[in-house]
């Protein structure tokens, strides 16, 4: 059983999408989404620092761009690319938009938009307000939740065994980075501003406008959703989820327990790959990992997704 994953913000890197855009195809996708969305993603995500790639309204559709048309490039028997031979797909935060690209929910025109405007209305809320977050490493659950609470934080992104993600103002997460719990490190993340909170409402009513006008498709294989952990057979369904998602928290303990429930053997999480892999080392003991960074990797990696997938296709979907 195969598992393909999407990574979310604060997972860029300067020039990480360089040795990508030796592949024609690649450079075309990233060109197209740079026209959709008013953004030189080629220069962004090859030249620019890494103050310029935290930007929410840059780094969303980077991350967007990097999984999806690396997973495109993994697998060009099929025009879903390497989501055709998954058992399950899933993204973390922003990643939901690259998994809903890829398993078709979205076309990828549509993507693009939805993309751009999330990340435009997050980046102008997180302008509004001096806000971030901050990983919390270690420490006992209910003690790292309380300690949140207490610095008057949100527990934002929920990543199972060993990690929970507070959210709010930079003045809280000073506040618990001074005051963390027992046997817990705080570490802030490269993100600019609390997602997952209520202090991204504004921008949802755009994000659901847009959505009423776009058509879906349901998704070719499993999806998850960040809400609940849960497989989301409807298109229509997904896109609503992805509305809701900007200021409720992320469950990926959630998601990882239905892909421990369903058998899940291998996971391959899309460049820019490491961090879903290492929570899945803490959490999904006996899964087999790859990441994949680079076009080197190709290969192998499609070597390890036929390895992995359980899935048969019928032959409309090859």
């Amino acid at each position: 059983m195969l598992a393909i994953v999407a990574p979310g913000q604060g997972a860029q890197t300067p020039g990480f999408l360089n040795p990508w855009l030796e592949i024609p195809e690649f450079a075309e996708g990233l060109s197209s989404l740079s026209e959709a969305t008013g953004l030189d993603l080629v220069e962004l995500g090859t030249t620019a620092d890494a103050e310029a790639i935290k930007d929410t309204a840059v780094a969303q559709p980077l991350l967007m761009g990097a999984g999806l048309y690396a997973g495109l490039a993994l697998n060009t028997e099929s025009e879903h690319g390497a989501f055709a031979l998954a058992d399950v797909v899933a993204g973390h935060s922003v990643g939901e938009i690259t998994a809903a690209a890829g398993v078709g929910v979205l076309d990828h025109a549509q993507a693009a938009v939805f993309i751009r405007e999330r990340g435009r209305g997050m980046a102008a809320a997180s302008a509004a307000h001096a806000t971030g977050m901050a990983a919390v490493i270690a420490g006992k659950p209910d003690e790292v939740l309380a300690a949140i609470r207490d610095a008057g934080l949100t527990a934002a992104n929920y990543n199972g065994r060993g990690q929970i993600v507070a959210s709010g103002s930079l003045e809280n997460i000073a506040r618990l980075r001074a005051n963390p719990p027992a046997r817990a490190r705080v570490i802030p993340l490269k993100v600019a501003g609390a997602f997952h909170t209520d202090y991204m409402a504004s921008a949802q009513p755009k994000l659901a406008e847009l959505a009423d006008t776009m058509v879906t498709h349901d998704p070719i294989t499993r999806l998850l959703s960040n809400a609940d952990g849960a497989v989301v057979d409807s298109g229509h369904e997904y896109l609503r989820h992805l509305v809701q998602q900007v200021t409720i928290p992320v469950r990926w303990d959630l998601c990882m327990a239905t892909m421990q429930r369903i058998g899940v053997t291998g996971l391959l999480e899309l460049t820019p790959a490491k961090t879903l892999t290492g929570i899945a080392k803490r959490n999904l003991p006996g899964v087999a990992l790859f990441n994949l960074n680079t076009p080197d990797q190709l290969s192998d990696a499609l070597t390890f997704c036929r390895e992995h997938a359980g899935r048969v296709l019928e032959p409309q979907e090859a």
